[in-house]
């Protein structure tokens, strides 16, 4: 295991240990859920070219992947907010 993959494994392990244990199964259940039903058959692949889409960003204004193709290449990142 690589050095990211290690840290991350420990910082998982210290929250796990934080959290109660049926929240944990909770969200174990629910990750497993997802995966059961299909949902990342239909994720877009590294490599392959994302769907255009539109999606407002933190200060609400509305951004195009298109326009911001039109400058060059682009990453994208996506967070879960707040839950």
């Amino acid at each position: 295991m690589g050095p990211l993959s290690r840290t991350l494994a420990e910082m998982r392990a210290e929250r796990e240990a934080k959290r109660p244990p049926e929240a944990t199964a909770l969200m174990t259940r629910a990750t497993d859920e997802l995966r059961a039903s299909g949902v990342l058959d239909r994720v877009v692949k590294v490599g392959e070219r994302a769907p255009r889409f539109a999606r407002p960003n933190l200060a609400n204004e509305t951004v195009r992947l298109g326009p911001l193709l039109s400058r060059g290449p682009v990453v994208l990142s996506f967070f879960r907010g707040r839950w």
